[in-house]
């Protein structure tokens, strides 16, 4: 039985996240963490980690970027194993992340959903196979209450694609204030924020009198909350070390 903390619990993704829990007899919500202590289930919720009531197998994080230093830190200072499904973190944020993990488990993605880790699969093989031919342009689409823009799951497939393409590419995002033709090796990249979408990803690969277009649709967030318990589980039993869905995958 894996014993797990929720950092955010308070929050729809942390209400969804133990209700999964709550349907599954491998793991258990041992407590909450979130600003609002408002207790819903059968757990305590705290409003810091250190005030924990017991030190947990793993933490769920589902909350924000300004929680990172206390939730890191608690997990350097117990030697706790840490799932972050937050996004919209800076780049010296990514950097403590990884710090960290020198140190302790850590899962960190920017998107939970197994679909989309596919996406990014077969985004990295047509990059692959059009490099140099086709035009890429990223579209995502969220709820009119996320914060960040582009979204993070954005980023991971633009950085996916650009690894595989040996890092030539540079981001754009922000067409209107230049008029100039793109460049060859540009990844445009666009939001749109609207009504309760929870999520689309769309990959245009545009070249000569063809396009190709892989689009990931995600119609509720019960996805990442599955994919964030499955995570915990599987990064309860690691050793020190900075994990990701594929680490994941390898083992199914």
């Amino acid at each position: 039985m894996t014993n797990i903390a929720i950092c955010g619990a308070c929050g729809h993704m942390g209400r969804v996240i133990a209700d999964i829990i709550a349907g599954r007899d491998d793991c258990t919500v041992t407590a909450g963490i979130d600003k609002i202590t408002q207790q819903y289930a059968d757990f305590p919720i705290v409003d810091a980690p250190d005030k924990l009531p017991a030190k947990p197998d793993v933490i769920i994080d589902f909350s924000h970027p300004s929680t990172l230093d206390g939730l890191l830190g608690y997990c350097l200072d117990n030697g706790v194993p840490l799932v972050i499904a937050t996004t919209g973190y800076s780049e010296e944020q990514i950097t403590q992340i990884k710090k960290a993990a020198e140190s302790i488990p850590v899962f960190f993605t920017f998107n939970m959903s197994l679909g989309i880790n596919l996406l990014a699969e077969l985004a990295k093989k047509a990059a692959s196979v059009l490099e140099g031919q086709f035009d890429i342009e990223i579209l995502e689409k969220h709820h009119n209450q996320k914060l960040d823009a582009p979204s993070g799951t954005a980023i991971m497939l633009a950085d996916a694609i650009n690894d595989t393409l040996n890092e030539k590419c540079s981001y754009v995002y922000d067409r209107h204030s230049v008029r100039a033709k793109r460049s060859k090796t540009e990844i445009g990249m666009h939001s749109v924020r609207g009504g309760t979408i929870v999520g689309e990803h769309e990959i245009i690969f545009a070249g000569r009198d063809e396009v190709i277009t892989l689009k990931h649709e995600a119609h509720s967030k019960s996805v990442f909350a599955v994919g964030s318990v499955n995570a915990a589980i599987f990064l309860s039993r690691k050793p020190a070390g900075l994990y990701a869905m594929n680490d994941m995958l390898a083992e199914v």
